[in-house]
This record gives structure tokens, C-alpha cells and sequence, in this order.
């Protein structure tokens, strides 16, 4: 072999080598991103999970104060996690946590499944539905927290994917919004009659304010909220029955 020859397999062992360590090094800061990015995802929905019961976290706390440890901690310590059917039964060893509305919908509606989130306190119990539906441009969601008489509204948590800032994106960014539904009544006559309404709110006992120029995204909130709560009628059924 002569030096040439040496030379060149030299240069060719050195990129084969460069190349397979920088495809590892990517991969492995491919896999750091995503884990980080999926503990601030998962750290992001338990906290809005826990800001609808945010008045009743007791010790003066709000989870707007917590640190992401003590999010967690809290969620870990006071949440139950229950996974429920189309028929109001129990999926067996399933988490809440891990339901996703955006997939579950695509599903045909008897196999959906719903994730349902109780807090407890030392006084009572908050049963924390989830709810997906259509804005003006995109998706909508939210969580509702219900007292324990299965019909009073403790608090809610809106949010967004593409909504007009100022208009549609008020339904998470203008705390006066979802603050409205506080103490609102979902169930009338055995349905689900809490409703967001253009012009201001007549029915004091169930309904909101639209938002000023929102009319689409609030009809939107409506209609997610009647449809996404009606799911869990049978589960609601069920306890009311026990």
C-alpha cells in the first residue's frame, strides 16, 4: 500500500467514524428535546387542570405561585385519575392523563373514551371534565371543574390552537372570561343547558357573556361545552344513582 492509498483510507475511516458520532449525538439531543418538551407539556395541562379548582387548594395557594415540582406534587397527592367509557364505565388501569380529546375524536363516537380528573381537598371532591370542540379557525378545549352535586360550576380553563387575538383568543386570555362560569348551573331537566350568549346574558343561572366581536368562537364554547359535557352523562348518572 502505498502512501496515497494510506492516506485516503485514513480519510475515509475518519468520516465513517465523524459521521456515525454526530448521527448519535443528534439522536441522543433528539431524544433530550422531546423528553423536555413532553415534561412541559405534561407539567402545562396539570397545571391548567388544577387552576379550575384553583379557589379551593386551601393554605392560601394558587397554582399560578407553584413551582413546577409542586404542581405535580399536588397533582400526584389530591388528583384521581379516571378513565371512563361511552357507557359512564370505569376503563380498569387506564390515566386520565393519557387521553387525548384530538384523537379520541376521530374515533366513531361508542369507542371514544374521556379522561375525568377528581380533586379532593379536606372538605369535598371536584369532578374535572375535559372538552374539545371548534373555534372560529381551529380547535378549542377546555376543562370544567363541577362540585360535588354534580351540577355547580367551580371553575374552567379555556384554551386554543389559532383564535383572533383580542376576539376569540379572549376565551383564555381575559380571566374575566372564564370567571363568568363560576357558580353557573349545567343541568336543566336533565340536560345540559349552560350556554355562552351574544349580546350579554339573560338567564343569569345559566348563561355567560359572549365576547364582543367573538360571536363564532362563543357559539363555539357553546356548543363544545353541550356536546362535550353530555358525554359524561352516564358516568354523572351512575354516581347520582350510587
Amino acid at each position: 500500500m502505498n502512501l496515497m492509498e494510506s492516506s485516503n483510507k485514513y480519510i475515509i475511516t475518519f468520516i465513517i467514524i465523524m459521521t456515525v458520532v454526530a448521527a448519535v449525538s443528534l439522536a441522543g439531543m433528539r431524544e433530550i428535546t422531546m423528553s423536555a418538551s413532553t415534561k412541559n407539556e405534561e407539567i402545562f395541562n396539570k397545571r391548567s387542570i388544577l387552576l379550575t379548582v384553583n379557589e379551593y387548594l386551601g393554605n392560601g395557594l394558587s397554582v399560578t405561585d407553584l413551582s413546577d415540582d409542586q404542581v405535580l406534587k399536588m397533582f400526584n397527592e389530591q388528583v384521581e385519575q379516571v378513565v371512563i367509557n361511552q357507557k359512564g364505565e370505569v376503563v380498569p388501569k387506564m390515566l386520565a392523563e393519557k387521553i387525548d380529546l384530538a384523537v379520541e375524536k376521530k374515533k366513531p363516537e361508542g369507542e371514544r373514551l374521556l379522561p375525568l380528573f377528581v380533586f379532593k381537598n379536606d372538605k369535598e371532591k371536584f369532578y374535572i371534565l375535559s372538552v374539545r370542540g371548534s373555534g372560529l379557525w381551529d380547535e378549542i378545549w377546555g376543562n370544567i371543574a363541577v362540585k360535588s352535586d354534580l351540577n355547580t360550576i367551580a371553575g374552567v380553563t379555556f384554551d386554543h390552537k389559532g383564535e383572533t387575538p383580542g376576539l376569540g383568543a379572549e376565551i383564555k386570555d381575559n380571566p374575566a372570561f372564564p370567571g363568568q362560569f363560576v357558580g353557573k348551573q349545567i343541568f336543566r331537566d336533565g340536560e345540559v343547558a349552560i350556554l355562552v350568549k351574544k349580546g350579554g346574558s339573560q338567564d343569569k343561572l345559566y348563561e355567560v357573556d359572549g365576547i364582543s366581536g367573538a360571536t363564532i368562537t362563543g357559539d363555539g364554547v357553546s356548543e363544545m361545552l353541550q356536546r362535550g359535557i353530555s358525554y359524561y352523562l352516564p358516568y354523572i348518572e351512575s354516581i347520582e344513582n350510587k
